[in-house]
């Protein structure tokens, strides 16, 4: 039997209520696509100490930046739209020092969501904190009454997502106000909204598989195939994690 990539997982990070203590939590979706996929996924607790995130990677073959509320655009020199709410500041102090690292060891990433933007930031990228003011005529992507809300992409020929849509009329979930702005060096647009807003990246790196979506693909809201693409990080996982074992 092969062996299954191990795939870590960042958490979110909450306040307990009066009496309680504080806690993590990751939506199940994550951790349940990338079993399906193949994977052995674990998560990862917020501690920012350098040398415990270095000991948590060398134990892991990738890593999946999970969704959430909105990176801070004072930590990026941004002042802060009205609009935007914040994460849990423990949680993006290990997010930023966990991505830097993933960086650093060109270790295979997937980002999702807020994730995909802070890999984006990490690299040198910016984002457009607020859909509806920075880009007048953008489509709706976020529907408080309909967590089911979606609209098109469109794909770039030649990507991880061109392999996994192929042809066909392609409609994927939406739940943002912030998106990317400018792409860091390193990276293409591989996927977009009808309207251009930026919803996938990949590396042009040949030595780092690092991929990201706007869209959910672990989500209820998300179709049947848009979980091909767990499918494809982890299969292309497994085959860098094998090439480092026999070479090692």
């Amino acid at each position: 039997m092969s062996r299954r990539p191990v795939i870590a997982l960042n958490a979110d990070y909450s306040k307990g209520r009066k009496g309680l203590g504080d806690y993590s939590a990751v939506w199940a979706g994550y951790y349940d696509c990338l079993y399906r996929a193949g994977a052995l996924p674990i998560i990862l607790p917020p501690i920012s100490d350098p040398t415990v995130i270095e000991e948590m990677l060398d134990r892991v073959d990738a890593v999946v930046l999970v969704g959430g509320a909105d990176l801070d655009p004072y930590r990026d020199g941004y002042e802060r739209h009205p609009s935007v709410r914040i994460m849990a500041p423990r949680r993006e102090d290990f997010d930023r020092a966990l991505v830097e690292r993933i960086a650093e060891r060109r270790l295979p990433v997937f980002g999702i969501g807020v994730g995909m933007q802070l890999l984006n930031v990490s690299q040198g990228g910016n984002l457009f904190l607020d859909i509806q003011v920075d880009l007048k005529n953008a489509l709706p992507h976020w529907e408080s009454n309909d967590p089911y809300h979606r609209h098109g992409l469109v794909v770039a020929a030649k990507s991880l997502l061109a392999r996994v849509y192929g042809d066909s009329e392609i409609r994927v979930n939406s739940m943002h106000h912030m998106a990317i702005d400018e792409v860091a060096r390193g990276f293409k647009v591989t996927a977009r909204a009808p309207d251009g807003v930026i919803e996938a990246i990949e590396s042009t790196r040949e030595d780092w598989f690092a991929i990201g979506t706007q869209f959910h693909p672990e989500a209820e809201s998300a179709s049947a195939l848009d979980f091909r693409i767990f499918e494809e990080f982890v299969e292309e996982v497994s085959r860098r994690s094998l090439s480092v074992r026999l070479a090692a």
